[in-house]
């Protein structure tokens, strides 16, 4: 069975479509498409911006979507999901490749989520650092133990695990947990995502996903919340919305579509961070990346 992956946040980089842009006429239209759905040249900051430009919620969120989602459209009959997964953000550009959000709806809604982000980073002086190399549990009670909110966003593999925080709270638990640690490396991202800082725009997020048409996927998808497959429209609502405040429960969610029958995992995006945790549970499995 064929599993595909979309990237989130963090994976994305200056000159990102560009390639895509030149080669295909359907790229253009879609990037042009994107650019009036946005009202803005999400296609400028694509492919002249800085990484600094890139960094800003606002425009990594939508530039991430479009580059995942015109991939998939260049497939054309190609792409033939038996299930399928996406890392934060991902899950929106997972939901539009298998048809349960139109390409319109989807930018539309990533362009809500951002802009609500957005306005939290701007408020909190907050970020994220991924932390390799020690047990869940560790980096859990370690956080637990800090003065100040620092909480673990991502479970991304057996010793992987990204901490969403307040700067000075995430400093500290940095400086803590670095001597056991194989690394600690703050990310690219304006930030705490999936964490109670996220809670002020939870309702203003509801509604936008209230207002927004979903249809029955063509497949299941696994979401981040539990890593369990859902076809159920106001399940994938729920989670979408959940999502925001909880941790994304990765390595659970790659072990849940291998235990369902996956052997062959492709991920779809900017960047190849998703195929290292699959390779990390089963070394058996077959991993692919169309960038």
């Amino acid at each position: 069975m064929h599993a595909y992956l979309f990237p989130g946040q963090g994976t994305q980089f200056p000159g990102m479509g560009k390639e895509l842009f030149e080669r295909f006429k359907l790229a253009q239209e879609y990037f042009k498409r994107g650019n009036d759905i946005l009202g803005f040249s999400i296609t400028d900051v694509m492919f002249e911006g800085s990484a600094e430009n890139l960094k800003q919620t606002k425009f990594s969120q939508p530039a991430i979507f479009l580059h995942s989602f015109i991939l998939v459209k260049t497939l054309g009959n190609d792409f033939k999901p038996d299930m399928v997964a996406g890392h934060s953000l991902g899950e929106i550009s997972a939901l539009a490749a298998i048809g349960s959000l139109d390409f319109e709806s989807a930018l539309k809604l990533i362009s809500k989520r951002a802009s609500a982000m957005q306005k939290v980073c701007e408020t909190e002086n907050t970020g994220m650092a991924v932390v390799i190399g020690l047990y869940d549990v560790i980096v859990k009670d370690i956080c637990s133990h800090i003065d100040g909110v620092v909480v673990p966003a991502n479970y991304n593999a057996l010793h992987q695990v990204v901490i969403s925080g307040e700067k000075k709270a995430l400093k500290e638990a940095c400086d803590k947990l670095r001597p056991g640690a194989k690394g600690v490396v703050n990310l690219p991202v304006s930030g705490a995502f999936h964490s109670p800082f996220m809670e002020p725009i939870v309702e203003e997020f509801s509604a936008a996903i209230e207002e927004t048409e979903f249809k029955k996927p063509i497949c299941p998808i696994y979401q981040n919340i539990a890593g369990r497959p859902s076809s159920n429209i106001d399940l994938i609502k729920k989670n979408l919305i959940d999502q925001l405040t909880h941790p994304v429960m990765w390595r659970h969610t790659i072990l849940h579509m291998i235990e369902d029958g996956a052997t062959e995992f492709t991920e779809i995006g900017p960047g190849n961070f998703l195929r290292g945790p699959v390779r990390q549970i089963n070394k058996n499995m077959n991993t692919y990346g169309i960038l």
